[in-house]
């Protein structure tokens, strides 16, 4: 059985996807599968991947990234999944530190790692609200994402509690699952820059849609319809609250009044229902 399954969503990317299967080849750890879903490229990723025979290749019709990694998901067969962007790259000891961490220590299911950042070929310093933590980091992730794709790696067997990615987010789909991930479980953090995410160019998904707060409140909204604690319910309305505030904000200046009417209705409807359950929790005590 292989250990690790390693899973690289891919379109039109072809120059940066040879580097990023390279930094997997020179892993100092060796029990892997590579899996490249290529997402409907033009650019002649089909040809150069078949060099490779040991690689397992899809080929589907454009249809995101969620949906790609999914797809490799649904015929990994590694204990561990390590998901890696093809416009990144690892460290050589990248999978041997996380496979080394989540072997000793059982109870720990995910680990991901601090990361360096280039932007148009520079070193580019993270934020403070880019920091990381580890242990039960719940309420750490709702922000914004704090846990890169490529950073992570994961028993298999957590997909099957907690879900796949939403298919239906174009983006911000990792910061859903991990907000899924972590109400449940504890994820390790391993404090090394371990990957090189790559950032600045023109097909980043992050620049085709404004406002990423309208994806993640879709995403917070969602689990509020799960199995959560009472701290963690007040967690989300919390970070709901801001966000819409800030979507509204930003609806107002782009004059979008239907999107500002939407989210101020969103906002009240999630707060009223919020501490009516609370005020409902206190008459029941008493």
């Amino acid at each position: 059985m292989t250990n690790v399954s390693v899973i690289i969503p891919t379109y039109n990317r072809l120059q940066s996807l040879k580097s990023a299967i390279n930094s997997v080849l020179e892993q100092t750890y060796k029990d892997y599968e590579i899996i490249v879903v290529d997402d409907g490229s033009t650019d002649g990723t089909t040809d150069y991947i078949t060099r490779f025979p040991f690689i397992r290749y899809l080929y589907q019709p454009n249809k995101g990234v969620s949906c790609s990694r999914n797809r490799g998901l649904s015929i990994a067969k590694g204990k561990y999944i390590s998901f890696l962007d093809s416009d990144d790259i690892w460290k050589k000891d990248k999978l041997k530190k996380q496979v080394s961490i989540l072997e000793q220590n059982p109870e720990i299911k995910a680990c991901y790692t601090n990361e360096t950042w280039i932007k148009n070929g520079k070193n580019f310093n993270q934020h403070k609200k880019h920091q990381k933590y580890s242990g039960w980091i719940f309420e750490k992730t709702l922000p914004l994402c704090i846990i890169s794709p490529s950073s992570i790696m994961l028993k298999k067997e957590l997909f099957s509690t907690i879900g796949e990615f939403d298919e239906d987010l174009a983006v911000c789909e990792d910061y859903d699952l991990w907000i899924r991930l972590t109400a449940h479980h504890q994820v390790y953090y391993i404090d090394d820059p371990l990957i090189i995410k790559n950032g600045g160019h023109k097909d980043q998904l992050s620049k085709k849609h404004w406002g990423m707060d309208r994806f993640r409140t879709y995403a917070l909204e969602k689990i509020l319809n799960t199995n959560i604690s009472s701290n963690q319910r007040k967690a989300v309305i919390k970070q709901l609250r801001e966000k819409y505030f800030v979507l509204k904000n930003g609806a107002f200046k782009r004059k979008n009044i239907p999107f500002w009417i939407e989210c101020n209705l969103k906002e009240k409807k999630a707060c009223f229902k919020y501490w009516l359950k609370e005020f409902l929790q206190l008459f029941t005590c008493n």
